[in-house]
């Protein structure tokens, strides 16, 4: 099928492109954006008029619960949030019930997903059995199943000596090696950043110590072992300037931010908001502010949504005993949205934070409107905005501390290859 979309604002960061322009797909691929190509008769077209026609979001952390807790979430309707939210590619992290450390797993996870509605699917392979951080994984083989790299998911190893054999081996190979930054000692039993709220609320807090100890053990054995670091969902001022410091030092090291830790801090838990238990946690409004400005110049390279779906009885417990996680899908791109405005950021660079810099750290050939890239494609309209609720949710996942906020962006399609897997008509 060809599609034609047109008069829309076309922002392809990869390509320095941001200009009203129209863009062309052939069987599933762009085949030009701008000028119609040689023989081109569009079997369909989309009105993108007052739209922004850009790459499909890609989203570096998206727990789709299957296999596993089905009943937090289902594999169908945490792909519909994707498409409604404009994600087109997201990776998985590994802590599934088993974890993703077998290759059958990782193939029925992407046999699964094989539908022309539902995002792309990248698995993050295990580092250790059962993520219990003592017997490293048959990573080679987790690969030719298709996973894009090996992590940890928010559980720690403990014995650095099994990190580095993890790393070791992983450099041999070029795999990527995704790791969250947090001393497990250190962090024992907390449940918010250790600061002023937590004393006031009588909560268990987690020092910043807590990830700049483990960012730095993490950092020197990258260095020593030449292995290919991403670092997930960092939470505080000084672990940025850590990673900065060790990049300076010839480290190649890449990291993320989630996009609740990009407009909350540990204000935002209030009186016991359970909605705000996140892992890592929410910390002080300094560290929030050095977020924001990190994504914005680059020490940051990513933003995810860190999609966790709790259903609502691991939720409507006392703080301390609630279970940390958000719904973020159909949340990233308004987030980003918001955070490009108060920064006076251009459409352009945010955009970038969410498309082209997630692919490249995952070495996909997504996050682009290049001529001969998949058709993967979010148009939204920028000026009109909306007020999150549990019924505009498409995701099973309802926890969110902006319930009843109103946000910028409203998706109006999203296309999948080249197959148009969301659309407001029929929403």
């Amino acid at each position: 099928m060809k599609i034609h979309i047109q008069n829309g604002r076309v922002i392809d960061p990869a390509n320095g492109i941001d200009r009203m322009a129209d863009v062309f797909i052939a069987k599933g691929r762009i085949v030009g954006v701008g000028a119609v190509p040689p023989d081109f008769e569009a079997s369909g077209t989309v009105d993108a008029t007052g739209c922004i026609v850009c790459p499909g979001l890609v989203d570096l952390s998206a727990r789709l619960r299957e296999p596993g807790y089905e009943y937090r979430a289902t594999l169908e309707s945490e792909m519909a949030a994707a498409a409604a939210g404009g994600v087109t590619s997201l990776a998985i992290p590994p802590d599934t019930d088993p974890p993703l450390d077998e290759p059958g797993l990782v193939e029925m996870l992407k046999h699964r997903a094989r539908l022309p509605e539902f995002a792309h699917v990248y698995p993050v392979g295990a580092l250790t059995l059962k993520l219990g951080g003592e017997h490293l994984t048959e990573m080679a083989e987790l690969a030719e199943a298709g996973c894009v790299a090996f992590g940890q998911a928010n559980v720690a190893i403990v014995d650095t000596q099994v990190l580095l054999r993890a790393m070791q081996y992983a450099s041999t190979f070029a795999f990527p090696v995704w790791l969250q930054a947090q001393d497990p000692f250190l962090a024992r039993n907390g449940v918010a950043h250790d600061g002023e709220v937590a004393s006031r609320l009588g909560l268990t807090g987690i020092p910043v110590a807590a990830e700049t100890i483990a960012l730095t053990t993490i950092l020197q054995l990258a260095r020593e072992t030449g292995a290919q670091v991403h670092l997930t969902r960092i939470s505080s001022a000084a672990g940025l300037e850590i990673i900065a410091a060790a990049r300076r030092s010839g480290i190649s090291v890449t990291c993320d931010i989630s996009a609740h830790h990009l407009h909350l801090c540990e204000r935002d838990i209030g009186n016991f908001d359970s909605h705000a238990r996140l892992a890592p946690p929410l910390r002080a409004e300094s560290d929030r502010d050095a977020l924001r400005r990190g994504l914005a110049d680059g020490t940051i390279n990513a933003l995810c949504s860190d999609h966790t779906p709790v259903d609502d009885d691991a939720k409507q417990m006392p703080f301390d005993d609630a279970e940390p996680g958000a719904t973020g899908l159909e949340l990233l791109l308004p987030l980003t949205l918001k955070w490009a405005a108060e920064m006076k950021l251009p459409l352009s660079q945010a955009l970038a934070r969410v498309t082209c810099e997630p692919a490249r750290i995952l070495g996909i050939e997504a996050g682009t409107l290049s001529p001969g890239a998949p058709a993967d494609i979010c148009i939204f309209d920028p000026q009109a905005s909306f007020q999150v609720s549990r019924e505009s949710l498409r995701s099973q996942g309802k926890n969110t501390s902006f319930l009843g906020v109103k946000l910028p962006g409203r998706v109006r399609y999203t296309l999948i290859d080249g197959h148009l897997a969301y659309s407001t008509a029929f929403s």
